[in-house]
C-alpha cells in the first residue's frame, strides 16, 4: 500500500488507477471499515482509502481533539486488506486556508435527526466529502449503512450535482451481542459496554412491531425512548422513517428505517435497522 499525504501525490498515483473505488474514513478503523475496504474491491481496480478527521463536522465540545487516532495500527489494517492507496493528509493540506465555500444539504436532510442534535454537521460532512471526491475523483465510493442519514445526504448530493460517482453502502457490521461497531466505542466503560447492546435490541422491538403492522409510529418512538432512558441512556431520538429520504411516513408507507441515537454515559451512540 503506498501512502500519500498531499494531494499531488494521490492525484499523480491516481492517474493510471482504472477504476477507482474511493472509501473514506476518521481512522481508528474496525472491522466495519476493513468489511467497505473488502467490499470496495469488488467494484474496482483499485481501492483508495482516506484517514482525514475533519473538523467541519464536530460542533464545539464535542470530541475533534480527543477523537482515536491510531495510524499505524490503521495503515496495518489497510495493507492486509489489499488497500492500494491511502490518502491521509494534514488539516493545512486540506484546508490550506479557511473553507469559504461549503455544500449545503437542503433543509429538510440537514435538520432532521442528527442534523436536528448536531447543527451543521452535515454541511461539514458535505464539504469535505466533496473535495474527497474532486481530489481522488472515484467511480464509486463507500459508505458504511450506520451512519444512515450520512449516506443518505451524500447519494442525494451525487444525484443533485451530478457527480458521475456510484454511491455504495456496507451493511452495518456488528459485535456478537449486537452492538454496531464504532470508533466511539472504545470510549465506554466495560460496565457501559455490557449495556450498550440495549440500543440495538430497543430498535429490534420497534422493527418486530412495525413488521406486525403497527403504525402507530409517534408511540412505538415514545416508548423505545421511555425503555432506554430507564436503563440510564440519554436519548436524542428514537424515530421511524422512510429510507428514502428520511421524513416523516405515512401509515400505508413501506420502506422504512428506524433510527435511533443516544448517550450512555459521556458517549453517544447511533445505530439503526432496515425494515
Amino acid at each position: 500500500m503506498k501512502i500519500h499525504d498531499t494531494i499531488a501525490g494521490l492525484r499523480a498515483a491516481r492517474s493510471s488507477a482504472g477504476r477507482i473505488a474511493l472509501v473514506p474514513t476518521m481512522g481508528n478503523l474496525h472491522d466495519g471499515h476493513i468489511a467497505l475496504m473488502r467490499q470496495a474491491r469488488e467494484h474496482a481496480d483499485t481501492v483508495i482509502a482516506t484517514i482525514f478527521v475533519n473538523r467541519l463536522q464536530f460542533r464545539p465540545g464535542e470530541d475533534f481533539d480527543k477523537y482515536p487516532r491510531t495510524f499505524a495500527a490503521d495503515c496495518e489494517r489497510l495493507t492486509a486488506a489489499g488497500v492500494d492507496h491511502l490518502f491521509a493528509p494534514s488539516e493545512t493540506e486540506m484546508y490550506p486556508r479557511p473553507q469559504g465555500y461549503h455544500v449545503m444539504p437542503p433543509p429538510e436532510q440537514d435538520d432532521a435527526l442528527e442534523g436536528a442534535v448536531r447543527p451543521g454537521h452535515f454541511r461539514g460532512v458535505a464539504t469535505v466529502v466533496m473535495k474527497l471526491f474532486q481530489i481522488a475523483q472515484p467511480q464509486v465510493a463507500l459508505f458504511g449503512k450506520k451512519d444512515y442519514q450520512q449516506l443518505m445526504v451524500i447519494r442525494n448530493m451525487v444525484q443533485d450535482l451530478n457527480l458521475p460517482i456510484d454511491i455504495v453502502g456496507g451493511e452495518t457490521i456488528r459485535a456478537a451481542d449486537g452492538l454496531a461497531l464504532s470508533s466511539r466505542n472504545g470510549y465506554l466503560t466495560p460496565q457501559e459496554r455490557k449495556e450498550a447492546p440495549k440500543l440495538f435490541h430497543v430498535l429490534t422491538k420497534v422493527v418486530e412491531k412495525l413488521q406486525q403492522k403497527n403504525r402507530e409510529f409517534p408511540v412505538l418512538e415514545r416508548l423505545a425512548v421511555e425503555e432506554l432512558n430507564s436503563c440510564g441512556w440519554m436519548t436524542d431520538y428514537v424515530a421511524v422513517r422512510k429510507k428514502s429520504d428520511l421524513q416523516l411516513p405515512a401509515a400505508h408507507d413501506s420502506g422504512l428505517v428506524v433510527l435511533a441515537a443516544a448517550k450512555l454515559g459521556s458517549t453517544r451512540l447511533i445505530d439503526n435497522l432496515e425494515v
